[in-house]
């Protein structure tokens, strides 16, 4: 394959066959994983990525901005009332505007890192997985070893983290229908709603591409802004004294309020797919850019949500705020119905990426023939998985937090400071070498995250099962 100067290059899947058409094009949506040393460094201060990028159908900066917000205000905004329980008031302030900085800095040296990569290797996109291989060659010599395992290890984190994600989403609009159905009929168990849910939730998973996402995302975000509206009538409405509530909370509670946060705000693996979907993906970072302006807004709603919801509710607030709220009021039922709409249709979006590394990645250059009837069958798959967990794993919300204190530490935090680490290795760290004691910092609490995050979950799960579960323990 020739680029525009007419030099040669080697482009091929990581640790698997070509994914080539036989006339030596890439299939269509294939995310291009590259092996360094086979590709020239001539030129490459020219070679401008996003220039290069040939998305079938790239979404622009309005729709990815509502694909952001809408990534990012699921279910764990509904849960802020109890992280700020955990936190205390001034200290869940502070606390959710630093983890805010955090988790959009840690963003930032994403994306700058993949572009650099991107520029350096002469291609025009990689993927998470991809970019931490090709750093990983190419940082110090005592982290190579570990580039071939880096892949499937990143992949793992993602599909793990995506597939949890989808779990709580069913799980969460099933017990919403279902309080509001067990007023008018004959109750129902939880797992007969879900199995309602089934079909609707296969046929929104069988969207290919986000852009066609885009109308159910706007709609998702409007039922969501107009669910958050009422229930801020709830909560202002014969508001207690901030007296009565916790300005500091504990240092045990404070891990349990970090792991909601840090579960609640990032969404790396639909953050990386959103860029690398955009058609000016130069908008998505800068100071204005689409990152910034959806991260600004979802930190203040997480803000507000939490610190009046916490003021309202104090230590009754559950897992949802939606689970506070008047069982039999017409208003409040009609939000618990309206949050069930826009989950659903949430679900296809942090569905499209581990269908997106699945199929793009381990399946498609695998398959000869009739590769779209095969899609539609990983895509029913991953739905089916995510239903038979959902069912079959009691106190499901807990094992899902375990999983987020496991991966987000990882994705969001730790894995991005290697890469950027690699990136610059081994001498443009800056005066007194800061961008890499930074970094260093940023692994440390990363793993420091993990440990702490993993052992209160694990402890919070061993407690768990020494009452007996019910509907509101799954969330």
């Amino acid at each position: 394959m020739e680029n525009k100067n007419g030099e040669t290059i080697n482009m091929q899947l990581i640790d698997t066959p070509s994914p080539y058409k036989s006339d030596g094009q890439p299939p269509e949506n294939s995310l291009l994983r590259t092996e360094p040393n086979a590709l020239p460094s001539l030129d490459s201060e020219n070679y401008d990525p996003h220039k290069h990028r040939n998305r079938p159908k790239p979404t622009t900066n309005a729709e990815t901005l509502i694909h952001l917000l809408k990534g990012s205000l699921g279910t764990g905004i509904l849960a802020m009332p109890n992280a700020f329980h955990n936190s205390g008031l001034i200290t869940g302030v502070i606390a959710t505007i630093l983890i805010g900085i955090l988790c959009t800095y840690c963003l930032h040296i994403l994306v700058k890192a993949q572009y650099a990569l991107c520029k350096r290797l002469k291609v025009p996109i990689l993927s998470y997985p991809a970019s931490m291989k090709c750093a990983l060659e190419q940082g110090p010599q005592c982290l190579r070893w570990f580039a071939p395992h880096a892949p499937g290890i990143v992949d793992g984190f993602l599909i793990a983290y995506q597939l949890g994600i989808c779990c709580v989403y069913i799980v969460f609009v099933a017990t919403n229908i279902k309080q509001v159905a067990d007023e008018y009929w004959s109750p129902l168990s939880v797992e007969v709603h879900m199995l309602i849910l089934l079909v609707p939730l296969i046929l929104i998973n069988y969207i290919r591409n986000l852009k066609v996402l885009a109308p159910f995302s706007t709609l998702a975000n409007v039922i969501t802004f107009i669910g958050l509206a009422m229930i801020m009538v709830y909560v202002f409405d014969d508001m207690p004294s901030i007296s009565e509530r916790q300005l500091f909370g504990s240092a045990r509670n404070f891990a349990l309020y970090v792991g909601t946060t840090l579960f609640a705000l990032e969404a790396v693996g639909v953050i990386i797919a959103l860029e690398n979907n955009m058609k000016t993906p130069q908008n998505f970072g800068g100071y204005c850019g689409v990152l910034n302006i959806g991260m600004t807004i979802i930190v203040i709603l997480y803000i507000l949500v939490g610190f009046f919801g916490y003021i309202k509710f104090g230590a009754d607030a559950g897992g949802s705020i939606t689970l506070s709220l008047p069982k039999d009021a017409v208003m409040a039922q009609s939000i618990r119905i309206m949050f069930a709409i826009a989950i659903l249709f949430t679900y296809a979006l942090q569905g499209y990426v581990p269908v997106e590394i699945i199929w793009n990645t381990y399946l498609d250059h695998r398959i000869q023939n009739r590769k779209l009837f095969w899609e539609y069958v990983c895509r029913t798959v991953v739905t089916l998985a995510t239903f038979v967990l959902a069912i079959a794993i009691p106190r499901l919300g807990l094992f899902i937090s375990l999983f987020g204190a496991l991966c987000l530490s990882a994705l969001g935090i730790a894995f991005p400071a290697i890469i950027e680490i690699c990136v610059l290795w081994p001498d443009k760290f800056g005066p007194l070498r800061v961008i890499l004691i930074k970094n260093v910092l940023l692994i440390i609490f990363g793993i420091l995250g993990l440990i702490i995050g993993t052992y209160v979950s694990l402890v919070d799960i061993i407690k768990s099962f020494e009452a007996p579960p019910d509907s509101t323990e799954l969330l």
